[in-house]
């Protein structure tokens, strides 16, 4: 079963909680779906194209919480440019005008909150976006997923497993290359496992790269 379902939500719960908190009357769900995807994307463009930020360390996750009047964004970062005191103050003011304006409908006010996250390796999307990077680079798969398991390891992590699916190295038959170290309990609900799936575009195809890492067991988030 561990294997069939998505960890995450597998999870959900236990050791992991929803990304977006709030209730709403059956008609009006898609509507606020469709709200938080918006909202995360344009806070992922702004950041990285108007702060000029990478994407890779940029943003990690969103969390949206929902009140009637008040919408609160935790965005959990890997940055150090985002806690420069000297230049972000004012950016993040002229940030959080310009959430304000483009997704006030009805006069709700909304409360950004930056987060940062102490090991990036712990962090599945952070392996992932490396992965990618390298590959990009025509570095060898293989150096890069041991290369990454080395970083993960080395951020106190007890295990990880990477799988890469598409045309590796640009050969004609596309296929699942894989690699784990460590423990990896997927059964086990009391396992706090971080997963994410990643799509690259590579000058021979579409790779997808699918990213376990086991941190720690009877933890919350």
């Amino acid at each position: 079963m561990g294997q069939k379902i998505n960890p995450l939500g597998f999870r959900l719960g236990t050791t992991q909680s929803h990304y977006s908190l709030w209730f709403a009357q059956p008609k009006k769900y898609s509507e606020n779906l469709q709200e938080d995807a918006n909202i995360r994307d344009y806070i992922t463009n702004y950041i990285e194209k108007k702060m000029k930020i990478s994407s890779a360390l940029g943003i990690l996750r969103i969390e949206i919480q929902k009140q009637i009047d008040v919408i609160k964004i935790k965005i959990y970062t890997a940055s150090e440019k985002l806690f420069d005191k000297r230049k972000r103050p004012q950016e993040m003011k002229e940030f959080q005008r310009n959430v304000q304006k483009e997704f006030d409908y009805v006069n709700r006010k909304f409360n950004l909150a930056l987060i940062k996250i102490g090991e990036p390796y712990r962090n599945p999307t952070i392996v992932a976006e490396f992965i990618a990077y390298q590959l990009k680079t025509r570095v060898s798969f293989r150096k890069a997923m041991r290369k990454a398991i080395e970083l993960t390891e080395a951020a106190n992590t007890k295990g990880i497993r990477i799988q890469i699916a598409g045309r590796i190295d640009g050969n004609d038959i596309a296929r699942v290359e894989w690699i784990r170290e460590g423990r990896l309990p997927l059964q086990t609900i009391q396992a706090k496992i971080d997963y994410c799936s990643y799509p690259i575009q590579t000058i021979s195809g579409i790779l997808g790269i699918k990213i376990w890492i086991f941190i720690d067991e009877n933890t919350k988030l």
